[in-house]
């Protein structure tokens, strides 16, 4: 009998203080890499927004070269951009153009809904909803 209460005493462990401790500091480390994985995430989705303008900003180069004059929203086809491949940013529209200018968008969809891009002819790019 005297063994086992020696054993016992000897007998290491956590007490669940020591635990409470470490569950709240995971939580902490948790609920600050929770929002910063999200923030990631939606910037990961705009980047295929980026790409979309990217090749707009691109075939409304060509076109200008040939037109003199940028592609509107109603011949936008005559672009001959192809979105069939996108998950999140499966349009795009021409919001203004004329023979000086362009503005083209494209606003997400699914998981990337409330993600605008947007590129004008000099290439700045202007992304919202991250």
């Amino acid at each position: 009998m005297e063994r086992t209460r020696e054993f016992l005493k000897s007998k290491k462990g956590f007490t669940l203080v020591e635990l409470m401790i470490v569950v709240v500091i995971v939580g902490i480390l948790a609920a600050v890499a929770v929002p910063m994985y999200r923030t990631n995430v939606k910037k990961a989705m705009a980047s295929e927004g980026v790409a979309l303008m990217g090749s707009v900003r691109t075939a409304q180069r060509v076109y200008f070269a040939e037109h003199q004059t940028y592609c509107t929203n109603a011949n936008v086809a005559e672009l001959g951009i192809s979105t069939s491949g996108n998950k999140y940013f499966a349009s795009f529209s021409i919001t203004a153009a004329g023979a000086a200018a362009f503005t083209a968008s494209t606003s997400g969809t699914g998981d990337a809904a409330g993600i605008t891009v947007t590129i004008d002819q000099d290439g700045t790019i202007v992304q919202t909803g991250l």
